[in-house]
C-alpha cells in the first residue's frame, strides 16, 4: 500500500507498528530523494493480501500527529527502475521522446584541442 503525509521523523519500525494490526508487515519502505532525506511517504508490503484491505480502512488515521493518506499502492512505470542504497545514476532509468540521451558532453582538458605548453612533446633546442 501507499501512504502519503509521513512525518519525517518517522522510522520504518513506527510505520510497521502502526499497520501490525491490518495483518503481517512484510516490508516497509520510506522513499527518500537523492540526499537521503525522507520523501513523507512510504509503501508498506503485507504477507496477507487481504491485510490490504484492513490497512485501507486506516486512511486519515494519524501517526506522529499528521494524518495519513492510505491508498493501494500504483505500480511503478516500466522503464523507471527502483534504486537502493547506491546513488542513481541521473542519465539511465529514464526515459524520454529522444531516443538516445548521452551523458554530459566530453570537453577536453584545457580548452578546445589546444595541448597545454606542458603536454606538448619537447623538441629539442641547442640555443
Amino acid at each position: 500500500i501507499y501512504v502519503g503525509n509521513v512525518d519525517y521523523a518517522c522510522t520504518p519500525e513506527e510505520v510497521q507498528q502502526h499497520f501490525q494490526s491490518c495483518g503481517t508487515v512484510n516490508r516497509v519502505t520510506i522513499l527518500t530523494d537523492k540526499f537521503g532525506q525522507p520523501k513523507g511517504f512510504a509503501y508498506v508490503e503485507f504477507v496477507e493480501i487481504d491485510a490490504v484491505q484492513n490497512a485501507l480502512l486506516l486512511n486519515e488515521s494519524e501517526l506522529h500527529g499528521r494524518q495519513l493518506k492510505v491508498s493501494a499502492k500504483r505500480t511503478n512505470v516500466p522503464g523507471m527502475k527502483q534504486y537502493r542504497g547506491r546513488h542513481p545514476n541521473p542519465y539511465s532509468g529514464f526515459r524520454s521522446r529522444r531516443p538516445f540521451m548521452p551523458g554530459p558532453p566530453f570537453y577536453p582538458p584545457y580548452g578546445y584541442g589546444r595541448v597545454p605548453r606542458f603536454r606538448r612533446p619537447m623538441r629539442y633546442r641547442p640555443y
